[in-house]
Protein backbone atom coordinates (compact mmCIF):
# COMPACT_ATOMS: atom_id res chain seq x y z
CA UNK A 1 0.00 0.00 0.00
CA UNK A 2 1.42 3.37 -1.29
CA UNK A 3 2.56 5.63 2.32
CA UNK A 4 4.34 8.18 3.19
CA UNK A 5 7.86 6.82 3.49
CA UNK A 6 7.13 5.41 0.03
CA UNK A 7 6.57 8.85 -0.99
CA UNK A 8 9.06 10.61 0.52
CA UNK A 9 11.60 8.07 -0.54
CA UNK A 10 11.24 9.20 -3.80
CA UNK A 11 11.59 12.96 -2.84
CA UNK A 12 15.08 12.38 -0.95
CA UNK A 13 16.49 10.71 -4.27
CA UNK A 14 15.28 13.28 -6.49
CA UNK A 15 17.19 15.76 -3.90
CA UNK A 16 20.48 14.06 -4.50
CA UNK A 17 20.49 15.03 -8.28
CA UNK A 18 22.69 18.00 -9.67
CA UNK A 19 20.78 20.92 -10.75
CA UNK A 20 19.02 21.61 -14.54
CA UNK A 21 19.24 24.69 -14.90
CA UNK A 22 19.30 26.29 -18.18
CA UNK A 23 19.52 29.49 -19.95
CA UNK A 24 15.84 30.71 -21.23
CA UNK A 25 15.06 32.45 -24.60
CA UNK A 26 11.66 33.18 -23.64
CA UNK A 27 11.09 37.33 -23.50
CA UNK A 28 12.24 38.76 -19.94
CA UNK A 29 9.02 40.37 -19.80
CA UNK A 30 7.17 37.01 -20.52
CA UNK A 31 8.73 34.96 -17.46
CA UNK A 32 8.91 35.54 -13.22
CA UNK A 33 11.30 33.64 -11.58
CA UNK A 34 9.85 31.34 -9.24
CA UNK A 35 12.41 30.04 -6.76
CA UNK A 36 10.17 31.13 -4.40
CA UNK A 37 7.40 28.90 -5.64
CA UNK A 38 9.88 25.40 -4.80
CA UNK A 39 10.77 23.85 -1.87
CA UNK A 40 13.76 24.54 -0.16
CA UNK A 41 17.24 23.16 -1.75
CA UNK A 42 15.06 22.32 -4.52
CA UNK A 43 16.23 19.66 -7.67
CA UNK A 44 13.84 18.81 -10.34
CA UNK A 45 12.59 15.01 -9.90
CA UNK A 46 13.98 12.23 -12.93
CA UNK A 47 11.66 10.81 -15.36
CA UNK A 48 11.92 7.57 -13.48
CA UNK A 49 11.27 9.36 -10.28
CA UNK A 50 7.92 10.51 -11.55
CA UNK A 51 6.78 7.66 -13.92
CA UNK A 52 7.45 5.63 -10.38
CA UNK A 53 5.57 8.61 -8.48
CA UNK A 54 2.51 7.99 -11.04
CA UNK A 55 2.87 4.01 -10.46
CA UNK A 56 1.99 4.60 -6.68
CA UNK A 57 -0.27 7.05 -7.23
CA UNK A 58 -2.33 4.92 -9.18
CA UNK A 59 -2.24 2.24 -6.71
CA UNK A 60 -3.29 4.70 -4.17
CA UNK A 61 -6.17 5.60 -5.99
CA UNK A 62 -7.47 2.03 -6.19
CA UNK A 63 -8.17 2.54 -2.29
CA UNK A 64 -10.40 4.28 -0.71
CA UNK A 65 -9.31 8.08 -1.04
CA UNK A 66 -10.29 10.59 1.73
CA UNK A 67 -8.59 13.81 2.57
CA UNK A 68 -6.60 11.91 5.73
CA UNK A 69 -5.66 9.39 3.36
CA UNK A 70 -4.15 11.91 1.16
CA UNK A 71 -2.21 13.27 3.68
CA UNK A 72 -1.42 10.37 5.52
CA UNK A 73 0.79 9.07 1.89
CA UNK A 74 2.35 12.90 1.43
CA UNK A 75 0.56 13.56 -1.04
CA UNK A 76 -1.15 17.18 0.09
CA UNK A 77 2.11 18.68 0.62
CA UNK A 78 3.61 17.79 -3.07
CA UNK A 79 5.37 21.17 -3.71
CA UNK A 80 5.88 22.34 0.11
CA UNK A 81 9.14 21.94 2.38
CA UNK A 82 10.16 18.72 4.43
CA UNK A 83 10.42 20.72 7.26
CA UNK A 84 6.72 21.02 7.43
CA UNK A 85 5.90 17.59 6.51
CA UNK A 86 5.68 18.35 2.35
CA UNK A 87 7.09 16.03 -0.08
CA UNK A 88 9.11 18.67 -2.07
CA UNK A 89 8.71 17.55 -5.30
CA UNK A 90 7.72 20.07 -7.52
CA UNK A 91 5.39 21.14 -10.39
CA UNK A 92 5.39 17.89 -12.45
CA UNK A 93 4.72 15.27 -9.47
CA UNK A 94 1.92 18.20 -8.59
CA UNK A 95 0.56 17.35 -11.81
CA UNK A 96 1.16 13.84 -11.79
CA UNK A 97 -1.27 13.40 -8.78
CA UNK A 98 -3.58 15.84 -9.80
CA UNK A 99 -4.19 13.43 -13.30
CA UNK A 100 -4.28 10.17 -11.29
CA UNK A 101 -6.31 11.28 -9.05
CA UNK A 102 -8.83 12.75 -11.54
CA UNK A 103 -9.07 10.13 -13.68
CA UNK A 104 -10.00 7.95 -10.56
CA UNK A 105 -12.48 10.40 -9.22
CA UNK A 106 -12.71 14.20 -10.61
CA UNK A 107 -14.49 15.42 -7.57
CA UNK A 108 -12.09 14.46 -5.70
CA UNK A 109 -9.34 15.59 -6.98
CA UNK A 110 -10.83 19.27 -7.61
CA UNK A 111 -11.16 19.07 -3.89
CA UNK A 112 -7.14 18.55 -3.88
CA UNK A 113 -6.72 20.79 -5.68
CA UNK A 114 -8.36 23.47 -4.05
CA UNK A 115 -7.15 22.24 -0.59
CA UNK A 116 -3.48 22.24 -1.96
CA UNK A 117 -3.56 25.38 -3.03
CA UNK A 118 -2.96 26.45 1.21
CA UNK A 119 -0.59 23.68 2.22
CA UNK A 120 2.02 25.61 3.70
CA UNK A 121 0.12 25.03 6.85
CA UNK A 122 1.25 21.53 8.87
CA UNK A 123 -2.83 20.75 9.73
CA UNK A 124 -3.69 21.21 6.01
CA UNK A 125 -0.84 18.74 4.64
CA UNK A 126 -1.26 16.28 7.15
CA UNK A 127 -5.04 16.15 6.12
CA UNK A 128 -6.89 17.13 9.15
CA UNK A 129 -7.78 20.05 8.35
CA UNK A 130 -9.49 21.02 5.16
CA UNK A 131 -9.01 24.23 3.19
CA UNK A 132 -10.37 26.44 1.23
CA UNK A 133 -9.55 29.79 -1.12
CA UNK A 134 -12.48 32.45 -1.32
CA UNK A 135 -11.77 35.03 -3.83
CA UNK A 136 -14.67 34.93 -6.29
CA UNK A 137 -18.32 36.69 -5.47
CA UNK A 138 -21.88 36.23 -7.17
CA UNK A 139 -21.01 39.96 -9.07
CA UNK A 140 -17.14 39.38 -9.25
CA UNK A 141 -16.24 36.16 -10.63
CA UNK A 142 -13.82 37.06 -14.04
CA UNK A 143 -13.42 40.70 -12.92
CA UNK A 144 -12.31 39.46 -8.85
CA UNK A 145 -11.64 42.99 -8.35
CA UNK A 146 -14.89 44.66 -8.30
CA UNK A 147 -15.10 42.53 -5.18
CA UNK A 148 -17.34 44.09 -2.36
CA UNK A 149 -16.37 42.53 0.71
CA UNK A 150 -14.64 44.60 2.56
CA UNK A 151 -11.83 44.48 5.92
CA UNK A 152 -11.90 47.36 8.37
CA UNK A 153 -8.92 47.64 10.55
CA UNK A 154 -9.29 47.37 14.34
CA UNK A 155 -7.56 47.31 17.25
CA UNK A 156 -5.48 43.97 16.42
CA UNK A 157 -6.47 42.83 13.69
CA UNK A 158 -9.23 43.50 10.72
CA UNK A 159 -13.38 42.83 10.51
CA UNK A 160 -14.39 41.25 7.70
CA UNK A 161 -18.02 41.44 6.00
CA UNK A 162 -19.16 40.57 2.80
CA UNK A 163 -20.50 37.26 0.50
CA UNK A 164 -17.87 34.83 -0.81
CA UNK A 165 -19.67 32.61 -3.67
CA UNK A 166 -18.32 29.01 -5.84
CA UNK A 167 -16.53 28.43 -3.15
CA UNK A 168 -14.35 24.71 -3.99
CA UNK A 169 -14.66 23.02 -0.08
CA UNK A 170 -16.69 25.79 1.04
CA UNK A 171 -18.68 24.14 3.22
CA UNK A 172 -16.15 21.58 4.68
CA UNK A 173 -13.42 23.86 5.28
CA UNK A 174 -11.36 24.85 8.39
CA UNK A 175 -9.26 27.21 7.00
CA UNK A 176 -9.90 29.85 4.35
CA UNK A 177 -7.86 32.06 2.76
CA UNK A 178 -10.15 35.20 1.98
CA UNK A 179 -9.26 37.77 -0.25
CA UNK A 180 -11.18 41.04 1.07
CA UNK A 181 -10.70 45.07 0.19
CA UNK A 182 -9.22 46.79 3.39
CA UNK A 183 -8.58 50.03 1.12
CA UNK A 184 -12.02 49.93 -1.33
CA UNK A 185 -10.84 53.33 -2.95
CA UNK A 186 -7.69 52.18 -4.29
CA UNK A 187 -9.12 49.41 -6.73
CA UNK A 188 -6.78 45.96 -7.28
CA UNK A 189 -4.09 48.17 -4.49
CA UNK A 190 -6.31 47.89 -1.85
CA UNK A 191 -7.14 43.95 -1.51
CA UNK A 192 -5.53 42.29 1.35
CA UNK A 193 -5.23 38.22 2.08
CA UNK A 194 -6.31 36.94 4.82
CA UNK A 195 -6.18 33.44 6.91
CA UNK A 196 -9.62 32.68 8.61
CA UNK A 197 -10.55 29.91 10.65
CA UNK A 198 -14.24 28.71 9.92
CA UNK A 199 -15.10 28.68 13.83
CA UNK A 200 -14.62 32.60 13.96
CA UNK A 201 -18.07 33.96 15.48
CA UNK A 202 -19.96 35.63 12.23
CA UNK A 203 -18.43 32.92 9.94
CA UNK A 204 -21.19 31.06 8.04
CA UNK A 205 -22.06 29.03 5.24
CA UNK A 206 -25.15 30.12 3.09
CA UNK A 207 -25.83 26.88 1.28
CA UNK A 208 -24.43 24.42 -0.49
CA UNK A 209 -24.65 24.81 -4.13
CA UNK A 210 -26.03 22.08 -6.53
CA UNK A 211 -24.28 21.86 -9.44
CA UNK A 212 -24.30 19.74 -12.44
CA UNK A 213 -20.96 18.38 -12.10
CA UNK A 214 -18.34 17.32 -9.55
CA UNK A 215 -20.77 16.84 -7.25
CA UNK A 216 -18.25 14.64 -4.76
CA UNK A 217 -17.03 18.35 -4.10
CA UNK A 218 -18.97 20.46 -2.07
CA UNK A 219 -19.16 24.12 -3.19
CA UNK A 220 -20.54 26.78 -1.07
CA UNK A 221 -21.64 30.46 -0.66
CA UNK A 222 -20.17 31.99 2.60
CA UNK A 223 -21.10 35.08 4.68
CA UNK A 224 -18.69 36.64 6.78
CA UNK A 225 -20.64 39.16 8.83
CA UNK A 226 -18.53 40.69 11.05
CA UNK A 227 -15.48 38.38 11.38
CA UNK A 228 -12.64 39.34 13.65
CA UNK A 229 -9.39 38.05 12.46
CA UNK A 230 -5.83 38.94 14.09
CA UNK A 231 -3.66 40.91 12.56
CA UNK A 232 -1.01 38.05 12.47
CA UNK A 233 -3.46 35.98 10.19
CA UNK A 234 -2.97 38.84 7.10
CA UNK A 235 -0.97 37.06 4.16
CA UNK A 236 1.40 38.46 2.77
CA UNK A 237 1.24 42.43 3.14
CA UNK A 238 -1.84 44.43 3.83
CA UNK A 239 -3.22 45.78 0.37
CA UNK A 240 -0.96 43.37 -1.62
CA UNK A 241 -3.61 40.51 -1.65
CA UNK A 242 -3.35 41.06 -5.53
CA UNK A 243 0.42 40.04 -5.49
CA UNK A 244 -0.72 37.31 -3.71
CA UNK A 245 -2.97 36.54 -5.91
CA UNK A 246 -1.01 36.73 -9.06
CA UNK A 247 2.38 34.99 -8.20
CA UNK A 248 0.01 31.86 -7.47
CA UNK A 249 -2.59 31.80 -10.36
CA UNK A 250 -0.49 30.44 -13.07
CA UNK A 251 0.75 27.87 -11.49
CA UNK A 252 -3.08 27.18 -10.33
CA UNK A 253 -3.34 26.99 -14.11
CA UNK A 254 -0.94 24.95 -14.70
CA UNK A 255 -1.93 22.36 -11.62
CA UNK A 256 -5.71 22.59 -13.11
CA UNK A 257 -4.64 21.85 -15.93
CA UNK A 258 -3.73 17.73 -15.54
CA UNK A 259 -7.56 17.53 -14.06
CA UNK A 260 -8.61 17.45 -17.58
CA UNK A 261 -5.87 14.78 -18.55
CA UNK A 262 -6.96 12.43 -15.88
CA UNK A 263 -10.64 13.07 -17.47
CA UNK A 264 -9.72 12.47 -20.76
CA UNK A 265 -8.07 9.20 -19.54
CA UNK A 266 -11.28 8.17 -17.46
CA UNK A 267 -12.36 8.76 -20.36
CA UNK A 268 -10.54 6.43 -22.54
CA UNK A 269 -10.67 3.86 -19.77
CA UNK A 270 -14.16 3.52 -20.58
CA UNK A 271 -14.70 3.56 -24.11
CA UNK A 272 -11.76 1.46 -25.19
CA UNK A 273 -12.67 -1.73 -23.33
CA UNK A 274 -16.17 -1.60 -24.27
CA UNK A 275 -15.64 -0.89 -27.71
CA UNK A 276 -13.96 -4.30 -27.92
CA UNK A 277 -16.33 -6.17 -25.94
CA UNK A 278 -19.43 -4.59 -27.56
CA UNK A 279 -20.35 -6.75 -30.59
CA UNK A 280 -22.84 -5.57 -33.49
CA UNK A 281 -23.23 -7.49 -36.72
CA UNK A 282 -21.08 -9.87 -35.16
CA UNK A 283 -18.00 -7.81 -35.72
CA UNK A 284 -16.77 -5.49 -31.96
CA UNK A 285 -17.78 -1.87 -32.92
CA UNK A 286 -14.08 -1.08 -32.37
CA UNK A 287 -13.45 -2.82 -35.62
CA UNK A 288 -15.10 -0.58 -37.48
CA UNK A 289 -13.51 2.46 -39.20
CA UNK A 290 -15.38 5.17 -37.68
CA UNK A 291 -15.11 4.16 -34.51
CA UNK A 292 -11.58 3.66 -34.37
CA UNK A 293 -11.63 7.69 -36.18
CA UNK A 294 -13.30 8.42 -32.88
CA UNK A 295 -11.58 6.58 -30.29
CA UNK A 296 -7.86 7.50 -32.16
CA UNK A 297 -9.10 10.89 -31.70
CA UNK A 298 -9.62 10.85 -27.79
CA UNK A 299 -5.76 9.52 -27.52
CA UNK A 300 -4.29 11.99 -30.15
CA UNK A 301 -6.13 15.19 -28.22
CA UNK A 302 -4.93 13.66 -24.31
CA UNK A 303 -1.89 12.98 -26.00
CA UNK A 304 -1.49 16.42 -27.19
CA UNK A 305 -2.44 18.19 -23.84
CA UNK A 306 -0.49 16.08 -21.65
CA UNK A 307 2.23 17.37 -23.67
CA UNK A 308 1.75 20.45 -23.53
CA UNK A 309 1.00 20.48 -19.71
CA UNK A 310 4.51 18.49 -18.89
CA UNK A 311 6.30 20.19 -20.99
CA UNK A 312 5.43 23.32 -18.98
CA UNK A 313 5.66 22.25 -15.76
CA UNK A 314 9.15 20.68 -16.74
CA UNK A 315 9.70 24.33 -17.90
CA UNK A 316 8.84 25.24 -14.31
CA UNK A 317 10.73 22.50 -12.57
CA UNK A 318 14.11 22.55 -14.48
CA UNK A 319 14.34 26.42 -15.32
CA UNK A 320 12.51 27.92 -12.27
CA UNK A 321 10.71 29.70 -14.84
CA UNK A 322 7.03 30.25 -16.07
CA UNK A 323 5.29 31.52 -18.59
CA UNK A 324 2.08 32.63 -18.02
CA UNK A 325 0.59 32.53 -21.98
CA UNK A 326 1.79 28.82 -21.56
CA UNK A 327 -0.22 28.05 -18.00
CA UNK A 328 -3.24 29.55 -19.35
CA UNK A 329 -2.71 27.62 -22.59
CA UNK A 330 -2.71 23.95 -21.15
CA UNK A 331 -5.72 24.31 -19.30
CA UNK A 332 -7.24 26.14 -22.03
CA UNK A 333 -6.40 23.27 -24.60
CA UNK A 334 -6.88 20.59 -21.98
CA UNK A 335 -10.26 21.50 -20.62
CA UNK A 336 -11.84 21.76 -24.02
CA UNK A 337 -10.22 18.84 -25.36
CA UNK A 338 -11.75 16.64 -22.39
CA UNK A 339 -15.06 17.82 -23.01
CA UNK A 340 -14.80 16.93 -26.62
CA UNK A 341 -13.52 13.24 -25.28
CA UNK A 342 -16.49 12.89 -22.53
CA UNK A 343 -19.15 13.64 -25.77
CA UNK A 344 -16.66 11.33 -27.63
CA UNK A 345 -17.21 8.39 -24.97
CA UNK A 346 -20.82 8.57 -24.64
CA UNK A 347 -21.40 8.25 -28.54
CA UNK A 348 -18.89 4.80 -28.32
CA UNK A 349 -20.94 3.97 -25.82
CA UNK A 350 -24.25 4.74 -27.64
CA UNK A 351 -27.29 3.77 -25.43
CA UNK A 352 -25.42 2.81 -22.60
CA UNK A 353 -23.58 6.27 -22.63
CA UNK A 354 -26.57 7.96 -21.83
CA UNK A 355 -27.50 6.19 -19.10
CA UNK A 356 -25.83 6.11 -15.38
CA UNK A 357 -25.15 3.01 -15.27
CA UNK A 358 -22.06 3.80 -16.81
CA UNK A 359 -19.49 7.11 -16.04
CA UNK A 360 -19.61 8.71 -19.09
CA UNK A 361 -22.05 11.20 -18.21
CA UNK A 362 -20.39 12.01 -15.05
CA UNK A 363 -16.98 12.58 -16.81
CA UNK A 364 -18.77 14.88 -19.23
CA UNK A 365 -20.24 16.99 -16.39
CA UNK A 366 -17.19 17.04 -14.19
CA UNK A 367 -15.34 17.78 -17.71
CA UNK A 368 -17.52 21.09 -18.32
CA UNK A 369 -16.09 22.58 -15.38
CA UNK A 370 -12.69 23.55 -16.22
CA UNK A 371 -13.96 25.20 -19.09
CA UNK A 372 -15.88 27.32 -16.74
CA UNK A 373 -13.81 27.02 -13.28
CA UNK A 374 -10.60 28.69 -12.38
CA UNK A 375 -10.89 31.30 -14.80
CA UNK A 376 -13.37 30.67 -18.10
CA UNK A 377 -12.24 29.36 -21.71
CA UNK A 378 -12.65 33.41 -23.15
CA UNK A 379 -10.11 34.78 -19.93
CA UNK A 380 -7.87 32.70 -20.67
CA UNK A 381 -7.97 33.72 -24.55
CA UNK A 382 -7.21 37.70 -22.96
CA UNK A 383 -4.91 36.45 -20.53
CA UNK A 384 -2.45 34.46 -23.75
CA UNK A 385 -3.81 37.48 -25.74
CA UNK A 386 -2.49 40.27 -22.98
CA UNK A 387 0.68 38.44 -23.10
CA UNK A 388 1.53 38.93 -26.39
CA UNK A 389 0.67 42.49 -26.25
CA UNK A 390 3.77 42.77 -23.52
CA UNK A 391 5.84 40.79 -25.63
CA UNK A 392 5.72 42.66 -29.01
CA UNK A 393 5.13 46.03 -27.48
CA UNK A 394 8.20 47.07 -28.73
CA UNK A 395 6.62 47.16 -32.20
CA UNK A 396 3.79 49.55 -31.09
CA UNK A 397 6.45 52.62 -30.13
Amino acid sequence: MASSAAFRSLARRSALLPSAIRPSLVPAAQIRLHSSKHPKNFEAPTSEDLSELRDRVQDFTRREITEEKLGDAGLLGITADEDVGGLALGYQAHCIVMEELSRASGSIALSYAAHSQLCYLPDLIAGTSVGALAMSESGAGSDVVSMRTTAKEVEGGYVINGPKMWITNGPDANVIVVYAKTEPDKGSKGITAFIVQTDYKGFSCARKLDKMGMRGSNTGELNFDNVFVPKENVLGKVNGGVRVLMEGLDLERLVLSAGPLGLMQASLDVALPFSHQRKQFGTPIAHNQFLQGKLADMYTKYQASKAYTYTTARVVDEEGLIKTQDCAGAILYAAERATECALDCIQVLGGMGYTEEMPASRILRDAKLYEIGAGTSEIRRMVIGRAFNKEYAHFST
